[in-house]
């Protein structure tokens, strides 16, 4: 009889969920925007995956939660985002031994053993520079979408340069190179250059050692997937779906949870 395992990863502004069954195999995944409760949109998304697989809540054997709602959800255990992150990009990519994760609100670099335990880890979540938040700023200063840096920065000829790491001041260069004529593109890759600096700096801190996985929302912009492999002096692998790592880790938890039982 097959067994249905689930993962809740509660962001701060987004919330994904994996749906597993039992031969660790992602039969559905969810996102959307965590909005005012991550803890009802995460339950909305569960409920909405297991009817289209033709499920209920009786099929589902274990549920562990992660994020920064973790605690907010009934989930048969709650788990740190950092383990979580950890046993996913472990199951996609066994040969990792550095995890790059820039979300919404915070950065986070884990370095990791080959068996995919945690060696140790650093994380950037008292400042909006170096994470998604700080893309949604410069971006909407420029009037364009978030999504749409990576397109447009591929154009760039002669990246600007932003000095500042704190938000506020460097939307005023933005705002400022702007104003001096300078083409989209080059101020768009020069705020790419100083995510990917920020968070290379960490990096190395931690201790660089390939493989290198990048995963997060922001690892879908290709501005910031190439500035930080330059920065870095490696490739970067990226999942197909680097949105819902934690939340695949968290059901393969949920999973193993079932096997200690």
């Amino acid at each position: 009889m097959q067994q249905y395992f689930v993962g809740v990863d509660i962001g701060s502004l987004t919330v994904k969920v994996v749906l597993l069954n039992s031969h660790q195999e992602i039969i559905g995944q969810a996102k959307t925007r965590a909005g005012y409760s991550g803890r009802d949109v995460a339950t909305r998304l569960k409920e909405q995956l297991l009817c289209e697989s033709d499920l209920n809540e009786q099929s589902v054997i274990a549920t562990v939660a992660t994020g920064y709602g973790r605690v907010t959800f009934p989930a048969d255990r709650e788990v740190s985002e950092i383990t979580c992150q950890a046993k996913g990009i472990h199951h996609l990519f066994p040969s990792a031994r550095t995890v790059i994760d820039i979300g919404g609100q915070d950065s986070k670099v884990i370095k990791l053993l080959s068996n995919g335990k945690v060696a140790d880890f650093a994380m950037n979540d008292k400042c909006a520079a170096g994470t998604g938040r700080f893309l949604e700023v410069m971006a909407s200063a420029l009037e364009v979408e978030w999504q749409e840096i990576g397109e447009i920065v591929s154009s760039s000829k002669n990246p600007t340069q932003i000095s500042s790491f704190c938000t506020v001041f460097a939307e005023s260069e933005v705002i400022s190179q702007v104003s001096a004529g300078a083409p989209k593109s080059d101020i768009l890759a020069g705020v790419c250059d100083s995510v990917a600096s920020r968070v290379a700096s960490m990096t190395r801190r931690t201790g660089l050692e390939p493989d290198i996985v990048f995963t997060g929302g922001v690892a879908h912009n290709q501005g910031v997937v190439h500035a930080l492999a330059k920065q870095l002096g490696y490739p970067l692998l990226v999942s197909r779906e680097p949105v819902i790592t934690a939340a695949l880790g968290a059901a393969l938890l949920a999973w193993e949870l079932h096997k200690v039982k």
